[in-house]
């Protein structure tokens, strides 16, 4: 086979793993998505609410809102930790807008 043959049929075989490929290995990525944002309300024994969240940017500060609101930091896990508050919802904002997460209660 001369070499214009061959560089076509290489081609051919070559063009389809080529669109795949790409694709293939964004979902074959090892990388792991970050968790989603989300929170929890607790009673403690006090008869105080306790409110809790896991995944959020690592680093940052979110803001919270219901009976009592304020700013809390998150840490370099995602997560945050209030506790001592006097309502049962509440709701956790990041400061650039992108993450809202209502807090619901969980009951033991």
């Amino acid at each position: 086979m001369n070499r214009t043959r061959r560089l076509a049929v290489l081609a051919v075989l070559a063009a389809p793993a080529l669109a795949v490929g790409p694709a293939v290995a964004a979902h074959a990525s090892t990388t792991a998505a970050p968790a989603a944002a989300k929170c929890n309300v607790e009673v403690d024994s006090a008869g105080k609410y306790h409110v809790w969240g896991q995944g959020f940017p690592a680093g940052t500060t979110v803001t919270y809102s219901g009976s009592t609101s304020g700013s809390v930091p998150i840490d370099q896990s995602g997560r945050f930790d209030l506790g001592g508050l006097t309502g049962s919802k509440y709701v956790v904002k990041t400061a650039d807008g992108k993450t809202t997460v209502t807090c619901t209660a969980v009951h033991h």
